[in-house]
């Protein structure tokens, strides 16, 4: 396109301006804005698993046969079409595109990405990393016996590796460490509407491990290791950490600026020690997570299995958990929050929970089981020095919302709660919307990840008529906009929770509140 503009543009300008009629000088100089105006389109090029890197072109007729292949040979500014079929193997992400370069499935979920080692790696060397997108992949470990981790993003310890998107893929099924890891000097790092589920052992969906600007959203978390053949050992670690483990060892001390926003966690099968989110781990003698904002997740509580918290902060600062929904019947040893110091770290400073609900139907709030004693929060009071509680939402089925002396924060430090029924759907016998190869569609009937992710969160996060959420929350603290992305009102009240009452779905029933439901200000 822009070759024949400017063989238009060279044409009219040795035109005799007095040779056109007024008319035919507008239409020139229109098609002329136009043409120049009209965006180029990014070249294709395709990979299959009958395609040649030493006889092929990349052509749709003349394909590569990996993508490593493909990024060493194309132009920045390109797209490659990854076909149908089970890539095996380790696949090297490199080269630096400016303008960036979009590896994908074509259709998603439909090339399937396995190896008994590293899947993929996006590592620095002398190609470089940065601007490369992947999405559309179904990416797992082949099976027992494969060696640690699925995805492996690491910056060599000098932002070797940065601007790299992780988008619409399913990653699941590690069966050694980490589904991901990203870790040692990374910056820019996105990771946008995926699918993870089954790590293995003392490990994570996602460790963020001394890294610099990743943004987490829009993805969906849980476990169900039964599904893929597996036995659940209650022996996983938290869905997402945030940490350093090496210190001074890259360019960061500390991870910092990322950002877990509009994520869906749900069905805990991990150990009694670990959280769907946690931030510190490794008892370092610095802050190891700092600037870190969590906001408009859904945390749902719809599994028999104990976790610690669903929240955990463990030598951090500079915390903000806003407008996130907590519900269900969530086995744990607190259902709020576990704020605590380890080893070295100093204690935690500058925790700020604003707009966020927690709300267990059963009214056993923080019980690991039917005969244990509620606890909202664990929370030693020589381990956090600073810390604020601001218009959020409690319900404990009718109970007393759990307090205690020895805790340094409690519900009542909120000065603005609300203690009232949200009146939420219950989480119980959720479905779990993992990818299914035989129907080519997720388990709930789902034919994406993003719509398994707007079912969700409009059937267990919207708000109903006459919920005490509406309009109750803190508009300058609060998110500015909700878990589906809907700006939320400025200049006045907003919702507490995730989801913004003028989002929810207009399939939702209209409840009427109970009586003995209706908002009720505690100042107790």
């Amino acid at each position: 396109m822009k070759l024949r503009a400017h063989s238009f543009f060279t044409a009219s300008m040795h035109t005799s301006q007095q040779n056109l009629a007024p008319p035919l000088k507008f239409i020139a100089l229109f098609f002329i804005i136009i043409c120049f105006a009209l965006p180029v389109q990014a070249a294709s090029f395709h990979v299959t698993t009958t395609g040649s890197d030493d006889t092929g072109n990349g052509s749709l007729t003349s394909p590569w046969a990996t993508i490593t292949h493909a990024l060493d040979s194309v132009p920045d500014d390109s797209i490659i079409e990854v076909h149908p079929g089970t890539y095996t193997g380790r696949i090297r992400i490199r080269g630096t595109f400016p303008k960036g370069v979009t590896v994908r499935s074509q259709p998603s979920y439909l090339a399937r990405l396995r190896n008994n080692d590293r899947v993929l790696t996006v590592y620095t060397d002398s190609r470089g990393a940065t601007g490369i997108t992947l999405e559309g992949f179904d990416i797992a470990h082949s099976g027992e016996g494969s060696a640690a981790l699925v995805v492996h993003i690491d910056g060599g310890g000098n932002n070797g590796v940065s601007n790299i998107t992780l988008r619409n893929n399913i990653l699941h099924d590690s069966y050694n460490n980490d589904i991901l890891k990203v870790n040692n000097g990374c910056r820019n790092i996105l990771i946008s509407s995926n699918m993870f589920y089954n790590q293995t052992g003392s490990d994570e969906h996602i460790d963020i491990n001394s890294a610099s600007d990743v943004i987490v959203e829009d993805n969906i978390f849980f476990n169900d290791f039964e599904g893929s053949g597996r036995i659940n050992g209650n022996d996983t670690s938290s869905y997402i950490v945030i940490k350093d483990s090496n210190g001074a060892g890259d360019i960061y001390t500390g991870s910092r600026n990322i950002t877990l926003r509009r994520n869906i966690f749900l069905h805990w099968q991990g150990s009694t020690g670990s959280n769907f989110i946690l931030l510190g781990e490794d008892g370092q003698a610095f802050y190891e997570a700092y600037d870190i904002l969590v906001e408009n997740n859904l945390l749902l509580g719809d599994s028999p299995h104990v976790m610690r918290a669903p929240f955990g902060v463990k030598g951090g600062r500079d915390i903000t958990f806003r407008n996130n929904t907590i519900s269900g019947d969530l086995p744990a040893l607190a259902y709020g929050m576990r704020l605590n110091s380890e080893g070295d770290n100093p204690p935690n400073t500058n925790i700020f929970f604003y707009n966020n609900i927690w709300v267990d139907q059963t009214g056993s709030m923080g019980a690991e089981s039917a005969h244990g004693t509620n606890d909202f929060s664990d929370t030693p009071p020589d381990q956090t020095n600073t810390f604020l509680l601001s218009h959020n939402l409690y319900w404990n089925g009718g109970g007393s919302i759990p307090a205690s002396s020895s805790e340094l924060i409690n519900y009542t430090n909120d000065s603005n709660r609300v203690v009232a029924n949200p009146i939420l759907t219950t989480p119980s016998s959720v479905i779990l919307p993992r990818w299914n190869t035989t129907s080519g569609s997720f388990n709930d009937g789902s034919d994406s990840i993003s719509a398994a992710f707007s079912a969700l969160v409009t059937h267990y996060a919207g708000l109903f008529t006459n919920s005490p959420a509406i309009d109750n929350g803190d508009s300058v603290h609060g998110a500015g906009e909700d878990i589906l992305g809907n700006r939320r009102p400025s200049g006045s009240s907003s919702d507490i929770g995730a989801m913004e009452f003028g989002s929810r779905s207009s399939s939702l029933p209209v409840i009427i509140a109970p009586a003995t439901n209706l908002l009720l200000r505690d100042k107790s």
